[in-house]
């Protein structure tokens, strides 16, 4: 059943108090018109909840916003959801596309700082987030009482030479729903292995990200990009307000998996009024999870990031023999999930599931 304005209803019960379903969540696809977003499809999705979050067909299928009752879980960079065309794949030029959001994908062959790899200069994070998707379909669809919402595409980093990957991507939630999951399937079409690095760039931000705002996670360990282990916990866990100046920090986390499998990490916002987003994903297929700790005036953000790789150049991953491969033929399978958390109860049953992990 869905549940929504504090009851259960059935299918007949609400299709017989709205004219379409779009009265209460739903799809919508639009098309952005100004300046270097010019051309861009997104898709709005809205559950009914206050949940509602804006996918772009044309950026690899990424999250470039999402709020609850109207607050933004997210940050959101100057440049804004800058069309593919402008993509300056060379050196760090991926960064004047880099819109934050909900959801920025790093990949698909590459993921780091940019660097030469056997010949092949890579710029940074890779190009999958800049490829327009093929097959794009959003809608709604009802399964008995319960009404999923779903949108799906295709996105392909292909050359003519090179390599043949392809990554469909469904992103599913409900009407009714504060959580979005994310299936991705990535398979290599082509005919010879092909190097894979993928990293989930989840970016929160303010209202969420504040001085009042802790990190929930199962962390076991935890390093310093450069490999010094932290061993104080609060470097990590906690964050103040906008600083001028501000360094960017990485943390790599060793994390705990819960008997499912999965790594449950959040950030809660412990204010007047408590409120939570978190990340859920299977530790199997993403063993390395990152945070980006950005406090800095303008560029205000704690990533969450999960990962199959290090964040490095691809020629380091090579040199030190942990770089993955799909040989042809592969298909490799990762499930995400986001939601977010608006009471004290949600808050503490979520921090529980967090910490419930095998020792």
């Amino acid at each position: 059943m869905v549940n929504l304005f504090g009851r259960a209803w059935t299918r007949e019960e609400l299709i017989e108090h709205v004219g379409d379903i779009s009265q209460l969540g739903g799809v919508r696809n639009v098309i952005f018109s100004d300046g270097s977003e010019n051309g861009v499809r997104a898709i709005e999705v809205r559950t009914g909840s206050g949940f509602r979050f804006t996918v772009l067909p044309d950026r690899g299928m990424d999250i470039c916003e999402a709020e609850y009752a109207g607050r933004s879980l997210c940050w959101r960079s100057y440049t804004g959801d800058v069309a593919p065309a402008f993509f300056e794949p060379e050196g760090a030029g991926w960064l004047r596309g880099f819109f934050g959001g909900l959801l920025t994908t790093c990949g698909l062959t590459s993921v780091g700082p940019p660097g030469t790899d056997e010949g092949e200069a890579l710029g940074l994070h890779g190009r999958v987030s800049y490829v327009p998707a093929r097959n794009v379909y959003a809608g709604c669809e009802w399964e008995g009482d319960e009404c999923k919402i779903l949108v799906q595409g295709r996105v392909s980093e292909r050359s003519a030479l090179g390599p043949k990957l392809t990554m469909t991507r469904r992103i599913q939630t409900m009407l009714g729903s504060d959580i979005l999951s994310i299936d991705d399937i990535i398979e290599n079409e082509g005919h010879e292995p092909v190097p894979f690095m993928m990293l989930y760039h989840v970016n929160f931000g303010f209202p969420l990200l504040a001085p009042d705002t802790v990190l929930v996670s199962p962390s076991r360990r935890v390093f310093l990009r450069g490999g010094e282990e932290v061993t104080g916990p609060e470097v990590y866990r906690r964050f103040h307000g906008p600083q001028s100046g501000f360094s960017e920090v990485v943390f790599r986390h060793e994390m705990s998996a819960d008997p499912d499998g999965y790594v449950t990490a959040a950030l809660v916002n412990r204010g007047v009024a408590p409120f939570a987003a978190y990340l859920r994903y299977r530790m199997k297929e993403l063993p390395h999870m990152w945070q980006w700790k950005m406090l800095g005036k303008g560029a205000y953000t704690v990533a969450l990031e999960p990962a199959n790789c290090w964040v490095e150049p691809r020629a380091e991953a090579r040199k030190r023999g942990n770089l993955a491969f799909l040989s042809p033929g592969d298909i490799i399978r990762h499930r995400v999930e986001i939601g977010v958390c608006a009471s004290a109860g949600e808050i503490e049953r979520m921090e529980t599931r967090a910490n419930a992990v095998v020792s």
